[in-house]
């Protein structure tokens, strides 16, 4: 009997024994082509030797600084690389732990910079529904995952969300897409206007939306006037990059084809690939001189920030995504595994939507297509598909709630960035069965 408080009590998880490439085998021999990444995290795929022989080094070196003595060359090494190739006015990184962590240390140092600067009253963080931003209390409050929040409703702090910009479900039919974009603008400015302007620390968004709605894009121009709406106000821009970025839509980062930088970014999964628990918050020269002209720190901390050898993972990571050109493979494979999803279901009577960038891409299932009207949530149909797909050897990332957190059903597919063609295709393939097998048992 497992002494593990797994994630489902009942469930008997297969042991993990050993990963090459984008394969993980289980204790029994079998192999699972890993399609989602684990949950986009393994961008390098699994058991990369140049990473491997990065964390041996460094464990033979340093396995731990505290970073409250100590800062160390490795950590120092990786901050240089991450703002050389940061947006616009990025200067400076703050090492955590992992996703959820970041967006609380984000939060904190936008709460910060404004005590800072002499303007104490800004106390608001608004944010879109159908987000998520992790699961610690600060971050679920901001985020707007109906499902996580409802338990622990009463213990989070008071957020204000505006409309997601997922446009199959809420654009209207004679809108187009640039005025649907303008017209979540409006909304987001009327809300700034209720709240009053001076009373907002910050707008809070993923880039490209993740596992709550299922990757979706933004519309042309919509964040670029988010971008100026937030200027406008002194508000500052929080991008969660940390499930779309590093890479996995085709550019480092994914606010690159928005044409805009933040104020703030947070970053992970794609960092250190899964090899060590690491993320970032980026920060730009603004924030930063604010807490170096006023009180000289942070008001924050956690015992492993820039642990050295999540450090060196990490490190060698971004070296690799970097001389094998990582990030054009993802333009490149992301266009294959787009045509043979919309090849497999383009025309599929349960697939209402085929969504994504790079190799990041989401298919939404509905009952009915013309109308799409979602299954209903008591056939669990999110986790019969993830049955189904485990089943013939392939791990995927379904979600229920996509429509308001209660409705609707999709699968996401985050493939490690060194997937090849013959491996897309058997991975949409084995899809297409496990979809289809699930929708069979469940009419």
């Amino acid at each position: 009997m497992s002494r593990i408080l797994h994630r489902q009590t009942a469930a008997a998880y297969p042991v993990a024994s050993s990963g090459d490439g984008i394969v993980i085998a289980d204790s029994t021999g079998k192999r699972y082509i890993d399609a989602s990444g684990g949950a986009a995290v393994s961008c390098l795929g699994h058991g990369h030797p140049r990473v491997n022989e990065a964390m041996k080094r460094q464990i033979d070196k340093l396995a731990y600084a505290h970073t409250s003595f100590f800062t160390t060359e490795v950590a120092e090494q990786l901050a240089d690389v991450l703002v050389e190739d940061a947006p616009e006015g990025i200067s400076h990184v703050y090492f955590v732990s992992g996703g959820s962590e970041g967006v609380e240390a984000a939060l904190k140092m936008a709460r910060q910079y404004f005590v800072e600067k002499g303007e104490p009253e800004r106390r608001h963080f608004i944010a879109r529904r159908q987000s998520y931003h992790g699961n610690t209390l600060g971050a679920l409050a901001v985020g707007g995952n109906m499902w996580r929040r409802q338990m622990y409703a009463p213990l989070l702090m008071e957020a204000h969300h505006v409309s997601a910009c997922f446009e199959y479900r809420f654009r209207a039919p004679a809108e187009t897409p640039e005025a649907y974009g303008e017209r979540l603008a409006r909304e987001l400015e009327a809300e700034i206007a209720r709240l009053g302007p001076r009373t907002v620390i910050a707008f809070v968004a993923e880039t490209v939306g993740g596992a709550t709605a299922g990757c979706t894009p933004p519309v042309p121009g919509y964040f670029k006037r988010v971008r100026q709406i937030c200027d406008r106000h002194g508000i500052l821009l929080i991008l969660d990059e940390v499930m779309c970025g590093m890479g996995r839509t085709g550019t480092l980062h994914a606010c690159e084809q928005e044409g805009i930088a933040p104020d703030l970014m947070v970053v992970a999964k794609g960092v250190g690939g899964g090899y060590q628990p690491i993320g970032a918050v980026l920060l730009a020269r603004k924030v930063y001189d604010a807490f170096a002209g006023g009180t000289g720190f942070f008001q924050h901390g956690h015992t492993y920030l820039g642990h050295p050898v999540a450090c060196a993972a990490a490190l060698a990571v971004q070296q690799v995504m970097r001389e094998e050109k990582l990030v054009d493979a993802v333009k490149r494979q992301g266009k294959r595994l787009a045509e043979r999803l919309v090849e497999r279901f383009g025309n599929h009577r349960h697939v209402g939507d085929v969504r994504g960038r790079g190799l990041f891409w989401a298919i939404e299932l509905v009952a009915d297509r013309a109308s799409k009207a979602p299954f209903d949530p008591a056939l669990k149909l999110n986790g019969r598909i993830k049955q189904e797909a485990l089943a013939r050897g392939l791990m995927v990332y379904p979600m229920g709630g996509t429509v308001d957190g209660k409705q609707g059903d999709h699968v996401m597919l985050a493939p490690p960035f060194i997937v090849k063609d013959a491996e897309i295709d058997v991975i949409v393939e084995r899809l297409g069965e496990a979809v289809d097998a699930a929708i069979a048992a469940a009419n």
